[in-house]
């Protein structure tokens, strides 16, 4: 897995929106790269549908996002299609750039290793660093902490959203 601070691997992957896409022609940008298992299932339509509803909030950050899968261009489409996604899909089917991130290995699903992708999401800077870290990811709340992280990174005050208790 990729440590905080370490210059992101480039990439060229092809997107569903029919371009090529390459880390190095993002920089001056933040990047929010996502790697998920599979199109169309549960967890993974959960987590696109939550970053289709930050795009605003994304872009607003001088920020874009990539979702990465080993799925085929025409899966994607599929995807992106039936649940209204704003953002590009990336092919890895040869996994090289899954691996390039550590984002593919040896996992445990429903108590049995097997290998596989592993849900990683990874902010990249405008400098093409790798800013901030995010392996396993559970879904749920997962989104909010992406864009917490980027508002650090860009010398923010990420906004409290929880209970406020005042004390007299």
């Amino acid at each position: 897995m990729l440590k905080e601070g370490a210059l992101a691997p480039n990439f060229e992957l092809p997107g569903d929106d029919g371009h090529a896409h390459k880390l190095r022609s993002y920089r001056g940008r933040y990047v929010i790269l996502y790697f998920y298992p599979k199109d169309l299932t549960p967890g993974c339509t959960t987590e696109a549908c939550e970053f289709n509803d930050a795009l605003a909030g994304i872009a607003d950050k001088n920020a874009v996002i990539f979702g990465v899968s080993k799925d085929s261009l025409a899966s994607h489409a599929r995807f992106k299609s039936k649940h209204h996604l704003n953002f590009p899909l990336l092919s890895d089917a040869d996994l090289t750039v899954h691996e390039a991130y550590g984002a593919h290995g040896e996992k445990v699903m429903y108590g049995k290793k097997v290998k596989g992708t592993i849900r990683s999401t990874f902010l990249i800077d405008d400098k093409g660093h790798v800013a901030k870290v995010w392996s396993k990811v559970r879904v749920k709340g997962h989104v909010k902490s992406v864009l917490e992280a980027l508002q650090k990174q860009q010398g923010e005050i990420p906004l409290y959203q929880g209970k406020v208790t005042l004390r007299k």
